[in-house]
């Protein structure tokens, strides 16, 4: 994926990661593509508004992942999807490790694109699904600069507590995140394993803390 491509998509990635950023007990009686709309639509103007996340400031990140985002994504089906058939095998401690540094990813790697989010909106397309579905994509349109972008949104119905919508995968410009992930991971696992891709993964956020650091100094 050229340089380009690649900061277009994760700044859209970001922003569709950022979109669970209201509490889902209020979406719960809504219909996903309504609900959708209305978090996005909330999550660009908390963006806008925020000037250290405009300025890519990680812990300002983290702390909005923690306490808005991650409660509002299936993030436990999510990383066992992009782990593949290995998470079947994984301890419960090896799991825990692995959603915890696939988080830290995540937002170290799309944290800065949330910086080029700026006079966008969001326009969702007609829900193709039946009111009884549990499971859905709704679909979006990014409009700003340049041409319009499909953002597609893979939904879940959980029961239960804490019922209501919750995202599990994103297609950004024809390509599903955790699809993306499974096939980087896969490579790790078959050559080192469960916790070689542990340490793998800690790694790489290690070597993004380290940049973000410098970043920060010589800025």
């Amino acid at each position: 994926m050229k340089r380009r491509m690649f900061g277009q998509w994760a700044a859209l990635v970001a922003l569709a990661i950022a979109a669970g950023v209201s509490p889902w007990a209020q979406a719960a009686e809504e219909a996903p593509d309504a609900m959708i709309k209305r978090l996005s639509d909330e999550v660009l103007d908390a963006i806008k508004s925020d000037k250290a996340i405009q300025a890519g400031d990680t812990n300002r990140i983290l702390a909005l992942v923690d306490s808005k985002i991650m409660p509002n994504v299936d993030f436990a089906r999510m990383t066992a999807a992009a782990v593949g058939p290995a998470w079947r095998q994984a301890t419960p401690e090896q799991r825990t490790k692995l959603q915890e540094e696939f988080k830290i990813l995540l937002v170290r790697t799309y944290s800065g694109a949330l910086a080029q989010v700026n006079d966008q909106t969001i326009s969702i397309k007609p829900q193709r699904s039946a009111p009884t579905d549990t499971d859905v994509v709704v679909r979006s349109e990014i409009r700003g600069r340049g041409d319009p972008i499909q953002l597609e949104y893979r939904l879940e119905k959980t029961p239960g507590q804490g019922a209501g919508w919750k995202i599990y995968n994103l297609n950004v410009l024809g390509v599903w995140l955790v699809e993306t992930y499974r096939s980087q991971f896969a490579q790790e696992i078959n050559a080192k394993g469960v916790d070689g891709l542990i340490a793998a993964l800690a790694e790489r956020n290690k070597t993004n803390a380290n940049a973000s650091a410098n970043a920060a100094r010589k800025g």
